[in-house]
């Protein structure tokens, strides 16, 4: 497996570093990695191979504001810089949309991804969307905060509350995530005011116009995003849900990641046919 990196400007100057790996053999389909709070691109090299191993030219970047990306860390003025963010690397040629190609997101990726699933943007063929949290149970007095806090201080950066045996049963997984020097532990108020509640607001409307197939998966003991975060999907007729006893926030990251993704593979065969 080959790794190309790169980068990407936005509309707004920022650079984008984008990443690709390629099988040895010509490409069958294409897949585009979107990461989840906090993290970056790198955390995704194994599922990549996963998938390349199986044909995909799979390409991945790091959102504004975090890995190697430009921008104030975990920040956005607007949930729609992400999404226009999003179609820019669509368009870019990073991903071989000349193929049939899936779009799969975890987490914040999830739901960035739902919302551009739902709105007027190119779409893939299809789509899986890990952990989405579409409808989120945010504590009131921290969701007073950030309302507060968003409006008048948005670049205040507050501490992620979650600790590494949240993300997967397997402990080497959150001390690798805390040891990395490009994921970062802080969301700012804005970024959070901006998806958890202005961008929240419209999300069950928007998933509503979802029509490309899609796959939603959940571990069912996920205490960082509740698996009822991502129930609203299961009513969208696109829309073919599972959710894993026993599993945690980071199912790519569990001791059981070949069973998930194996089970994600034969769904997009199926879909993709």
């Amino acid at each position: 497996m080959s790794e190309i990196t790169g980068s990407i400007t936005t509309r707004d100057d920022l650079e984008l570093f984008t990443r690709a790996w390629m099988p040895e053999d010509d490409p069958t389909r294409g897949m585009l990695i979107v990461h989840g709070l906090g993290e970056h691109s790198g955390r995704y090299a194994h599922v990549a191979r996963f998938f390349v191993d199986r044909g995909y030219a799979v390409s991945t970047f790091d959102l504004r504001g975090h890995g190697r990306s430009d921008g104030t860390k975990v920040h956005v003025a607007s949930f729609d810089d992400y999404l226009d963010d999003l179609q820019e690397v669509v368009e870019s040629g990073v991903v071989r949309t000349d193929l049939s190609w899936v779009l799969y997101g975890h987490s914040l990726g999830g739901f960035i991804s739902a919302y551009y699933l739902g709105e007027d943007r190119p779409h893939p063929n299809a789509a899986v969307l890990s952990a989405p949290p579409i409808a989120p149970k945010v504590p009131t007095m921290l969701g007073m905060a950030i309302q507060v806090l968003g409006r008048v201080a948005p670049k205040f950066a507050f501490p992620n509350p979650f600790d590494g045996e949240q993300l997967s049963r397997d402990e080497a997984v959150g001390d690798a995530y805390f040891a990395d020097p490009l994921v970062y532990t802080k969301t700012t108020a804005g970024m959070a005011l901006q998806t958890f509640f202005i961008a929240q607001s419209r999300a069950l409307e928007v998933i509503g116009s979802i029509s490309t197939p899609t796959l939603v998966i959940h571990g069912a003991d996920d205490t960082l995003n509740l698996p009822s975060a991502s129930a609203p999907l299961a009513s969208v007729d696109s829309v073919e849900r599972k959710v894993y006893p026993g599993l945690r926030h980071e199912m790519h990251n569990e001791p059981e990641q070949d069973q998930v993704l194996s089970e994600v593979a034969t769904w997009l065969d199926s879909a993709l046919t």
